[in-house]
């Protein structure tokens, strides 16, 4: 089945209460809860560690961590992101003090560098809204199909920032014809926040195409069973619950499928089978909204066109020639971010708008948030081609 794995004897699922990184980011999120000075004093013992190289160095190593402990602090308060400061602070100290293991040649020039790594990965490229672009060709849609699917995943939100309007601006700009969001609405730190519940509303209120705006849901542990139908209460969204939708593309059908994701395939398999057999059309093409890539060796079996999927952020911290150091599937790296072909599907993994919530750092390092906007079209595109006339046909 196109390399899938069997992961029914897993006790432990990403996206899921309890799994180990929730554990982490649970763990990590205490840290805040430290007194100021208490806090303060960690740092300076961690500055001191031996072996000691003169009072100068330590001091100057110590002033390092309390300068990043104000550049993450700042965030809150210029509204650029809302989580714990102490948390990423005492994970750049730990960094910061095994460089400082080097010798003072060579570590305190790196460490200067560190600063400036701080203010990008921290203050900039969070909010670097990227636009990717990706076509398709498929024999499946009319020859003169020029169908333009947005897509966009892992909002994740705190409060509304420079991100979310710079999404907006981009989304009116792109004029897409339909728009598909592949779960994840808030941050962990922020499931039952009233303000953050009232901006997701506002954020999403305000997406618009002609041939409607298409959801699932993403994780679990992020988008609640007793949150989401509140949250999403009288929105201009249509909602995919296990559900198809067909969609008319110059007459030639297309069929959205939106599954929700328990992030274990080998049951989110049997969703999709059932879909797919209670189609009426003979093999339209076919779209799938799933938060996870997790899914994919199964769709491209099950003859699935396009995958749209997210959860994996990219990994958010990426490192040359390596790429993403977590991803949260349980495929690892195979669908880390990115497009994958995996014939006859088409997988993308986006890496998402928002960031990790509770003790995680709000950080990304060429890791730039993105959306995703597609060309769809028959095979047998003709230049001057007009869009594909789409209708909303019926749901399932």
């Amino acid at each position: 089945m196109k390399n899938a794995q069997d992961f029914k004897q897993y006790q432990s699922f990403p996206g899921v209460h309890g799994n180990p990184f929730d554990v982490i980011l649970h763990t990590a999120n205490r840290i805040q809860s430290i007194p100021a000075v208490g806090f303060a004093g960690i740092l300076g013992l961690i500055a001191f560690l031996p072996p000691f190289q003169g009072w100068p160095y330590h001091l100057a190593l110590l002033g390092f961590f309390l300068l990043d402990w104000l550049l993450v602090g700042l965030l809150p308060l210029t509204r650029r992101s809302f989580g714990p400061p102490q948390p990423a602070v005492l994970a750049l100290s730990v960094l910061r003090r095994v460089v400082g293991f080097l010798p003072v040649q060579i570590s305190v020039p790196l460490q200067v560098i560190g600063v400036f790594l701080v203010i990008y990965a921290f203050w900039i490229e969070p909010h670097t809204l990227k636009v990717t672009r990706q076509s398709l060709v498929s024999d499946k849609l009319p020859a003169r199909t020029r169908l333009k699917v947005l897509h966009l995943g892992d909002l994740h939100i705190e409060r509304i920032t420079r991100r979310e309007r710079l999404l907006l601006q981009k989304i009116q700009a792109l004029k897409p014809d339909v728009i598909l969001f592949s779960g994840d609405i808030l941050n962990l730190s922020n499931l039952r926040d009233p303000v953050s519940w009232q901006a997701a509303r506002e954020v999403l209120s305000a997406w618009r195409a002609p041939g409607g705006v298409f959801l699932v849901s993403g994780s679990p542990a992020v988008d609640l069973e007793d949150v989401l139908p509140e949250l999403l209460k009288g929105l201009p969204l249509t909602w995919l619950q296990n559900e198809t939708v067909e969609l008319s593309v110059q007459g030639s059908p297309v069929s959205l499928i939106g599954i929700s994701c328990t992030h274990r395939p080998f049951a989110d398999a049997e969703t999709l089978q059932t879909l797919l057999a209670a189609r009426s059309a003979q093999e339209p093409f076919t779209i799938l909204l799933y938060h996870t890539p997790d899914l994919a060796p199964e769709s491209a079996a099950a003859g699935v066109d396009l995958q749209l999927s997210g959860h994996t952020h990219g990994g958010q911290v990426r490192l040359p020639l390596w790429g993403a150091l977590v991803t949260g599937s349980l495929y690892g790296k195979r669908f880390e971010a990115g497009r994958y072909s995996l014939p006859p599907l088409t997988l993308y993994v986006t890496r998402g708008l928002g960031m990790e919530g509770l003790g995680a750092p709000r950080v990304r390092f060429l890791c730039p948030p993105e959306i995703i906007l597609w060309e769809l079209s028959g095979n047998s595109q003709l230049p001057g081609s007009i869009p594909g006339n789409l209708n909303l046909m019926e749901k399932k």
